[in-house]
């Protein structure tokens, strides 16, 4: 085929498909057989491998992947992608709905839609073609997975019509359907790994995959909801949102107009039971005022549209019976209780198991054996039981009795001073505490040995090949070749076999080598010292710059330390003077493995806290906790742990440690607001 054929039939089977993914992906109503569709997909793949030259950035090959991301650059958003006001009351709606009128007037439409539970994703078009795609982030900057998100086949490459404009941004929220979670919780149970607790979470690590062709497989959806920025020319919401659908997005067909507070309680009400009807995750329904001069006469508060309101529902509850409870030991020998219930369909997934915390719950709850007990799933990954159902007990129930040994090394328990935890002391032979100390030393913030998993870690360890962290670096091809574990299908699942193939264990030994070059802190991390979590592993690792000198320092030698007091003081000398840790430590060094503190340099995007610390508590609007961390860091402050005379600001979010504000209010410390602390960084 001669070039001007093959760029004539590149764009003839190129908008054949493009007409095909609309209409299976965005309608669901498709025109031919997954094998037609897959056909004229190999011959495009063909032709532009024979013609590389015809090959387009919006082919509709990009959405079968296969390009390789080394790093998410960072993107500021054009315009900043604030979060909306959330509430799960109805008085709150109504108050919403009176400021409406208060301001606007009284002939006002409000327009309302689902409210996705995934990930939110901004994306920019240009002449009609998909040029970035960027997260939320912290709603000023998010990261760009244009690469990943290319391969979402609801989403157009280029898209339909003329009337778009010439560039513009359109924001929705990037989800897994119910399907494709299952399906993809399954294929990680075939190969060892953990399955992932929900939808959404599923989705937001997908989106930071390094390889593109593996988000392809997983099958994510998009539903686009908003257009933001002026000079659009709709003089409505739902105009625009309807324009958008013509020009080939997903748009919920759930969408409607309401010009009354009943109308909007209505919608409210038919989602709040429908939506375990729906084949994807709504976690509730936003309100928004359908007239744009009217948002824009509404305008802002500093973190949210004054236009627009989410209501969210209240976490699904459902009965069932708890058959048996099992008492699990955790890494740091915690004892938790967790209820084996039988099976209850609750917010989308079968739930067969959930936490009943310790044993003063318990107590306080009077649950037994064989009660109806309520199971309540709000966000949480492990669901709660809440209360018993009295009425229901069966006659001649016993109260459930804390056992005083380790149900896994037989080692009598303790209970701390101060502590509602019985812990198991037997911290270097029960079995549970040292596979939990292997799965917190490869975990992504310690070592970051992506190639192995919960899983993989059972099987060497099962094998005895790992016992300690340092026995991973002595781990060899043969070793690992073949290892293959049983796992006995539970109901209608059958039994699988996981294996060390040779492509997962080179990978394993990659990864293993690959942490060799983690900074010290996160070695000290690693190593799942008691109180010792990640920001004050950075403050040791910067004092004393290698773990010899660590070693040999004193209890007033470590609360000189910023943010060292005596209880992380007597623990560090507890582990340090444990023979069995000092011999894991010096394994490592010899190992490879970093001891000693390099000072890398950290662009700081500003010095507006420059000479400030900040304590961080609560649940934030616009940042996970991390990310407000790293916000503190990014403009010049420090992060402290626990509030002193010294302390700068109190840095407050939603449900807040009570003991921090009472001090920081005792103390005279300054407690700023999340929308505060923007100002300040701004």
């Amino acid at each position: 085929m001669d070039r001007d054929l093959a760029r004539q039939r590149i764009d003839e089977i190129s908008e054949e498909i493009r007409k095909h993914n609309y209409q299976y992906y965005v309608l669901s109503r498709p025109l031919i057989s997954d094998q037609q569709f897959d056909l004229k997909l190999e011959e495009l793949s063909r032709l532009e491998k024979e013609f590389p030259e015809f090959l387009y950035p919006d082919s509709p090959t990009r959405h079968v992947g296969g390009e390789i991301t080394k790093e998410f650059r960072q993107v500021v958003h054009k315009h900043p992608m604030l979060s909306l006001g959330n509430t799960y009351s109805e008085q709150d709606i109504r108050d919403f709905e009176e400021r409406v009128h208060k301001h606007i007037g009284e002939d006002i439409e409000f327009v309302c839609e689902l409210k996705f539970d995934g990930v939110a994703i901004g994306l920019t078009y240009r002449e009609g073609r998909l040029v970035q795609a960027v997260t939320r982030g912290d709603g000023i900057q998010g990261d760009d997975v244009t690469t990943n998100v290319r391969t979402i086949r609801s989403i157009p490459l280029k898209l339909r019509g003329r009337d778009y404009p010439p560039e513009f941004e359109i924001r929705g929220e990037i989800i897994l359907p119910h399907a494709s979670f299952k399906a993809l919780n399954i294929q990680r149970e075939e190969e060892g790994e953990e399955p992932f607790a929900n939808p959404r979470n599923a989705a937001s690590g997908s989106l930071k995959m390094l390889d593109s062709a593996e988000v392809a497989s997983r099958k994510l959806d998009c539903y686009l909801y908003y257009l933001p920025g002026p000079g659009l020319n709709f003089s409505t919401h739902y105009e625009s949102i309807q324009a958008a659908r013509s020009w080939g997005f997903k748009v919920s067909a759930y969408v409607v107009r309401c010009k009354t507070i009943d109308d909007i309680f209505d919608y409210i009400n038919t989602w709040d039971t429908a939506r375990k009807e729906l084949p994807f995750d709504i976690d509730g329904v936003v309100i928004k005022v359908n007239s744009i001069a009217s948002q824009e006469q509404l305008g802002y508060t500093a973190k949210s549209p004054r236009w627009a309101i989410a209501y969210k529902f209240k976490a699904e509850e459902a009965s069932t019976e708890l058959i048996s409870v099992d008492f699990q030991v955790g890494r740091t020998g915690t004892i938790t209780p967790v209820a084996n219930l039988r099976p209850v369909l609750l917010a989308g997934t079968v739930v067969k198991r959930a936490t009943l915390h310790n044993a003063d719950v318990i107590a306080e709850l009077d649950v037994r054996t064989g009660d109806t007990v309520f199971v309540e799933k709000g966000g949480e990954i492990i669901p709660k039981i809440t209360a018993v159902d009295l009425s229901l007990r069966p006659g001649g129930s016993k109260s459930l009795v804390f056992p005083g040994i380790c149900p896994e090394c037989g080692t009598s328990l303790i209970r701390r001073e101060g502590e509602v935890a019985w812990v198991c002391p037997n911290e270097t032979g029960c079995p549970p505490q040292i596979k939990g100390k292997l799965e917190h030393f490869i975990s992504r913030r310690a070592m970051n040995i992506d190639s192995l998993g919960e899983g993989k870690i059972g099987i060497l360890f099962d094998n005895k090949l790992v016992q300690s962290p340092a026995d991973l670096y002595e781990l060899n091809y043969e070793q690992l070749l073949g290892l293959e574990k049983l796992y006995k299908g539970e109901g209608d699942k059958k039994d699988r076999v996981v294996k060390f193939r040779e492509k997962t264990v080179v990978n394993i030994l990659n990864g293993i080598a690959a942490s060799k070059t983690v900074p010290f802190d996160r070695v000290l991390y690693a190593l799942g010292i008691r109180y010792v979590g990640e920001t004050v592993s950075k403050k040791l690792a910067r004092h004393f710059m290698s773990f010899d000198k660590l070693r040999t320092a004193e209890p007033p030698e470590l609360t000189d330390v910023e943010e060292i007091g005596e209880k992380i003081a007597r623990s560090l000398r507890l582990w340090l003077e444990t023979p069995g840790n000092i011999t894991l430590a010096e394994r490592l060094q010899n190992h490879g493995v970093q001891m000693k503190f390099t000072e890398h340099p950290v662009a700081k995007k500003s010095n507006r806290l420059d000479g400030m610390t900040f304590v961080v508590s609560g649940v934030f609007e616009n940042f996970s906790r991390d990310e407000i961390k790293q916000a503190v860091e990014d403009h010049g402050g420090k992060n402290v742990s626990s509030v002193s005379s010294r302390t700068s600001c109190l840095l407050a979010g939603n449900n807040m440690g009570p003991e921090k504000l009472r001090k920081a209010e005792s103390l005279g410390v300054r407690i700023i607001s999340e929308t505060e602390f923007l100002k300040m960084i701004e």
